[in-house]
């Protein structure tokens, strides 16, 4: 088994600090020391493509850069590195999307993966223009997957739904390879979904039972619709050459946080119709006591940032133990993220990655080990300062 692993690009700004935002939470000061240009994105990018990442998920929401647009700039700068592109499917059309990514797939020689996001605040939507409410949010999203995945097959496609209506639609080129479709949702509305549109099912870091009675749910339904896909998770990462070492940048990463913008943060992320964003909440209490959940999970991250709000934290080894134990529940892609996100990802790319290699649960996607070795360069994490 070779587990995937990807990194995040943090199109709101990255810092040295905890950067807040997601799901209605708009992105606090810190977010500004790194601003998301393409350079510094791109940065990231590469670093991401050189330790082995097969790809980065760009997120979606009025809090960050569009991702469609940001990614289609860093195809630019990149060779091998995979796009995982989030966008909301009441926003556009079926059709037009089925479209979108096809030509992506083909200008870029087959680098974009896509996260569906259904969207879990209804103000936010509001302000798009979208006023369904969440079930008929997850209704329209099967309808919109039924009509993508009947383009990508070639077919031509008339569909009067409750959501979606379209009238002999067929795209005049086919993607190849057809993208990968992620898709996460811990809702009773979202399971159904999953099981007959995705290609891997997406959870956020919960602890390992939890995570383990959530993979069950949704492999019992997949299978109810005769089908078979991939399993994946969304955590942030603070590994270190020692456990000490984690779990004090985790404690500076804590005092980095005023109660304020805890108890502000908090108000907001409550209003969340998202049964992810409460089970979130429900792991970090609000509080900075009891943080660390399960062995080398800690849920500090989620108390001022929405969606994933747990970090994986420790010794090097420690981390690849936690991935290997997440990975035999059946999780075997891992997209990953850290503040800030260019050194974080040198730290999990060179002292995370090697180790399950050597225990046989990765290999780099471009090629041989012993050749990427030999042409590593040391990474020495310096600030980086805007003009």
């Amino acid at each position: 088994m070779s587990l995937t692993f990807h990194w995040f690009l943090p199109t709101s700004g990255d810092s040295r600090d905890i950067v807040g935002g997601g799901h209605g939470v708009a992105p606090g000061a810190a977010a500004q020391a790194r601003p998301a240009t393409t350079a510094y994105l791109g940065q990231i990018a590469r670093s991401a493509e050189q330790l082995g990442f097969e790809g980065v998920l760009t997120p979606t929401g009025a809090w960050c850069e569009d991702a469609w647009i940001t990614t289609a700039m860093l195809t630019e700068v990149t060779e091998r590195l995979k796009f995982l592109v989030a966008f909301r499917p009441g926003l556009l059309s079926p059709t037009l999307a089925a479209h979108m990514a096809t030509t992506y797939q083909r200008l870029s020689q087959g680098r974009v993966l896509l996260n569906v996001v259904t969207g879990g605040e209804s103000a936010e939507q509001r302000a798009y223009g979208d006023f369904l409410d969440k079930e008929a949010r997850y209704a329209r999203t099967d309808e919109f997957l039924h009509v993508v995945r009947a383009l990508w097959r070639g077919e031509t496609v008339s569909l009067t739904g409750e959501h979606v209506r379209v009238e002999n639609a067929r795209l005049n080129r086919l993607p190849d390879p057809i993208p990968r479709v992620y898709f996460g949702g811990s809702s009773a509305a979202a399971g159904p979904v999953s099981a007959k549109h995705s290609d891997v099912y997406l959870t956020w870091g919960e602890p390992p039972a939890q995570v383990a009675r959530k993979l069950e749910w949704i492999r019992g339904l997949t299978a109810a619709e005769g089908r078979t896909q991939r399993y994946g998770i969304r955590l942030h990462t603070i590994t270190r050459d020692t456990s000490e070492e984690a779990w004090a940048e985790a404690g500076r990463l804590l005092r980095g946080i005023s109660d304020e913008e805890i108890a502000k943060v908090q108000a907001g992320l409550h209003r969340s119709e998202s049964e992810g964003q409460r089970r979130m909440l429900a792991l970090n209490g609000g509080t900075r006591d009891g943080l660390e959940i399960s062995p080398n999970l800690w849920a500090g991250v989620g108390l001022i940032r929405g969606g994933a709000g747990t970090a994986l934290v420790g010794s090097h080894t420690e981390v690849a133990d936690r991935i290997e134990e997440y990975a035999n529940l059946g999780l075997s892609e891992f997209i990953l993220s850290g503040y800030p996100h260019l050194e974080e990802a040198y730290w999990f790319g060179e002292g995370v990655l090697p180790i399950l290699r050597e225990r046989g649960l990765w290999r780099h996607p471009a090629g041989e080990p012993a050749l990427l070795d030999a042409v590593t360069v040391p990474f020495t994490p310096e600030p980086v300062r805007s003009s």
